[in-house]
């Protein structure tokens, strides 16, 4: 089975810095690609960065794009996001998982964390 467990989440003010880090338990992490996704109250779940199983190749939505930056490190089986510049409209829970398929889709992502809450005050 496989088990991802973010962490990093917190509070901070509009222009701020955060990094999540998602830990990952389970055979073969370093062969999936992995992607973060958030989900504010009452909308739904978007994507926001993926990364391939190298780590040389990463996506971003438009709206963190510049502001968000996805890496890996595979001897610790973790992903990390590091969130700079964060917005109020940045607040939501933020999930990793394991791509399976499309990069964009969370219906191509086979198995999800539980999320971990970032907070940004205006």
């Amino acid at each position: 089975q496989v088990q991802l467990v973010e962490s990093g989440g917190g509070l901070v003010q509009a222009g701020g810095s955060l990094r999540l880090s998602c830990a990952a338990s389970g055979r073969t992490f370093s062969s999936y690609a992995m992607g973060w996704f958030r989900q504010a109250p009452g909308k739904e779940r978007e994507f926001v960065a993926s990364i391939n199983w190298s780590g040389d190749i990463t996506s971003y939505a438009d709206s963190v794009k510049g502001r968000f930056f996805i890496s890996r490190d595979n001897l610790k089986n973790t992903v990390y996001l590091q969130m700079n510049s964060l917005k109020p409209g940045d607040t939501a829970v933020y999930y990793c998982a394991r791509r399976s398929g499309l990069v964009t889709i969370p219906g191509q992502y086979d198995y999800w964390g539980q999320g971990t809450q970032v907070t940004v005050s205006s």
